[in-house]
C-alpha cells in the first residue's frame, strides 16, 4: 500500500452491528458517513460482532484475550491508541491502528478490520475509512 494522507479517509461512526445468518457465526457492521453515506462491513465472525456490539453498549468488563494483549502492552509502552483507519487490501479490509507516544506516533499496519473497529468501540477512538470504499455507497439522511 502507497502512503496515504489523511484526506483521503473520511470519518466514520458505527450506525448499525448484528449478524448475516441466524445463528450468528457471521458478523455484519454498518459504517456510515457524516455525510450520511453508509458502508456495510461483513464476512468476520459473529463472535467480533458481539464484542463490537457490548463495547458500543459500554460493557467494558470482560474484554478478550487478544485485546487485552492490546491493552496491556499500550499500558506498558505508555501508548495511547488514537484513530483507527480501514481500507481495502486486494480483497479484504484492513485497517492501521494509530498510536500516540511520548516520540510521537507509531503506526500498526495491515490488521484485520473487524479487529480493529472493535478495538476502536472499546476505547472509544474515531473509526476512518478511506473515501473509496463510500463511493458506490447509497446516501441515506
Amino acid at each position: 500500500m502507497s502512503e496515504e494522507a489523511p484526506d483521503d479517509y473520511v470519518n466514520a461512526r458505527i450506525s448499525y452491528v448484528g449478524f448475516v445468518d441466524q445463528v450468528g457465526l457471521e458478523g455484519v457492521v454498518i459504517l456510515k458517513s457524516e455525510d450520511g453515506k453508509e458502508f456495510p462491513m461483513r464476512a468476520f465472525s459473529g463472535e467480533v460482532a458481539r464484542h463490537i456490539s457490548r463495547f458500543q453498549e459500554g460493557d467494558k468488563g470482560a474484554i478478550p484475550t487478544i485485546y487485552n494483549l492490546v491493552e496491556e502492552l499500550a499500558a506498558m509502552g505508555d501508548l495511547l491508541l488514537t484513530e483507527v483507519r480501514v481500507y481495502q487490501s486486494g480483497t479484504v479490509l484492513r485497517a492501521n491502528l494509530y498510536f500516540k507516544t511520548r516520540k510521537g506516533e507509531l503506526i500498526l499496519r495491515n490488521y484485520r478490520a473487524s479487529d480493529s473497529i472493535a478495538l476502536a468501540a472499546y476505547y472509544d477512538i474515531p473509526i476512518k475509512v478511506r473515501k473509496s470504499l463510500f463511493e458506490e455507497a447509497i446516501d441515506v439522511k
